[in-house]
């Protein structure tokens, strides 16, 4: 845009702000025109105020109703998600410890896991539960990584 159209342009705007600003300066000054409404209209029974008023009230209660519901579930929805993820990691951990403290004793034992008797029968009861807490430490990370994703 070269300097000419964009001095007339700005030009222009300054005109059109200029003819606001008198429009806004005339309302200002000019006489409320509901004022001769309003005085030419009797005032109302007090009973139908006092009826406006209650329906009123009724309004804003169930308002504030729904308002604090929608405010309860927004502020409390996320936290009870974070807490859900958490208390899964959490017991991930914990199946996590088992799984390994199963792995040592299969670990120890691996020489038996061949053998006869019930050194045999152990070591493999070790395998076995190494095995179920393995999956239970990956199920639960797994289940806490949907849940964090919902």
């Amino acid at each position: 845009m070269d300097r000419v159209r964009f001095g007339r342009a700005l030009g222009v705007g300054a005109r059109e702000a200029a003819k606001a600003l008198v429009k806004a300066a005339d309302a200002a000054t000019a006489p409320n025109p509901a004022a001769a409404q309003t005085a030419a209209r009797p005032a109302p029974p007090a009973r139908v105020v006092v009826a406006r008023k209650v329906v009123e009230a009724r309004e804003t209660t169930a308002g504030i109703k729904r308002g604090s519901k929608r405010f309860g579930s927004a502020v409390w929805a996320p936290v009870a998600k974070a807490s859900g993820v958490v208390f899964l990691e959490v017991i991930g951990v914990l199946f996590g410890l088992f799984a390994a403290v199963f792995g040592l004793w299969v670990w120890k034992m691996r020489a038996d896991l061949w053998g006869a008797g019930v050194a045999r029968e152990r070591a493999w009861f070790a395998v076995g539960m190494m095995g179920v807490f393995l999956y239970l430490t990956v199920s639960s990370y797994v289940r806490a990584a949907r849940r964090g994703r919902r």
